[in-house]
C-alpha cells in the first residue's frame, strides 16, 4: 500500500494519516502516525513478515485516538524500510532507536510488539534505558529455547533460492534465521527491563508456542509489574483476530 493510498483509506474514517521515511546512518525508516503530537504515545512493532499496517485499525479507532498518538513503523527489510535488507535484531536496534527518541515528547510511551516485535521492543529496551514507559507483548516470540532449529532456512538464505520466496518472506526468511542467536543475547540482559510489561497470548498459537509467556515471566525479575493475559483458544494472530481484548488493554495503561 502506497502512502497515498495509506492516507486516503484513513481520509476516509476522518483520521489524518502522516507518513514519512527518514534516513539513520544512511538506511531509510518509513513509518505512519496518527493522532495528536501532544498526547501519550503508543508504538506499534509488526512481526515478520509484516509492515506498518499491520495496526491500521487501531490508528483509526476513535476510542485509541482520544487517548493517544499512535505509531506504526515498517521495520528494516520490510515495507519502505529499505525493503529485502534484512537485520538481526542488534541492527535493528541502532536504526529504530534514534527514531522512538526523536518521537519523545515528554509523554508517556508504550511499545506494543507482535510476534518477533515483542523481542525487537525488548531489545529496544535493554539498548536504551527508560525508552518506554512500559512493554506491551502480543503473542511475542522471546524464549530461545522455543524456537526450533529449521535447517531449510539456513539452506534458503545461501541459496539462489531465497530468490524464488514471494514478496516479502525472503527477508523475513533471514531474520528469523538470525533469531535464535539473537534471543541467546538477549537472554542475558532481561535485568535491564525494569518498566511495566503486559503479556498477551493465545493458549492455541501454534507459531509461537504459550511456552514464551513462562519464559517471560521467569525472565522479567525487575520489572515493575508483569500483567498476563492468555486468551483461550486464540491462535497467533491477536493482533487482529482478538482486537476487542488488546484494544481492552491498551486503552486501560496508565498515563
Amino acid at each position: 500500500m502506497s502512502d497515498s493510498e495509506a492516507k486516503e483509506k484513513f481520509s476516509k474514517n476522518n483520521v489524518v494519516l502522516t507518513t514519512e521515511t527518514i534516513k539513520v546512518d544512511g538506511f531509510n525508516m518509513h513509518y505512519a502516525k496518527a493522532g495528536n503530537d501532544t498526547f501519550p504515545t503508543l508504538f506499534f512493532v509488526h512481526g515478520s513478515p509484516g509492515g506498518w499496517s499491520a495496526f491500521e485499525r487501531y490508528m483509526q479507532d476513535k476510542d485509541m485516538l482520544s487517548k493517544y498518538r499512535m505509531i506504526s513503523i515498517d521495520r528494516p527489510g520490510f515495507g519502505y524500510s529499505n525493503f529485502g535488507d534484512a537485520k538481526n535484531l542488534d541492527d535493528q536496534s541502532k536504526l529504530i532507536s534514534p527514531l522512538v527518541r526523536s518521537f519523545q515528547n515528554g509523554q508517556p510511551m508504550y511499545a506494543v510488539g507482535h510476534s518477533l516485535g515483542g523481542p525487537m521492543i525488548v531489545k529496544l529496551q535493554m539498548d536504551n534505558e527508560n525508552l518506554f514507559t512500559g512493554l506491551v507483548f502480543l503473542a511475542a516470540a522471546v524464549d530461545p529455547g522455543e524456537e526450533k532449529p529449521e535447517r531449510w532456512r539456513f539452506m534458503l538464505k545461501g541459496s539462489f533460492l531465497q530468490y524464488f520466496l514471494p514478496g516479502a518472506f525472503r527477508p523475513s526468511n533471514e531474520e528469523l534465521v538470525y533469531l535464535k542467536s539473537d534471543l541467546k543475547e538477549t537472554d542475558k540482559e532481561w535485568d535491564k527491563i525494569t518498566c511495566p510489561v503486559w503479556i498477551i497470548h493465545g493458549d492455541k498459537d501454534t507459531f509461537v508456542p504459550v511456552g514464551n509467556v513462562e519464559y517471560a515471566k521467569k525472565k522479567l525479575t525487575k520489572a515493575k509489574s508483569v500483567e498476563v493475559k492468555i486468551l483461550p483458544g486464540a491462535r497467533h494472530f491477536i493482533p487482529w483476530e482478538q482486537y476487542d481484548d488488546i484494544k481492552k488493554v491498551l486503552m486501560k495503561l496508565p498515563l
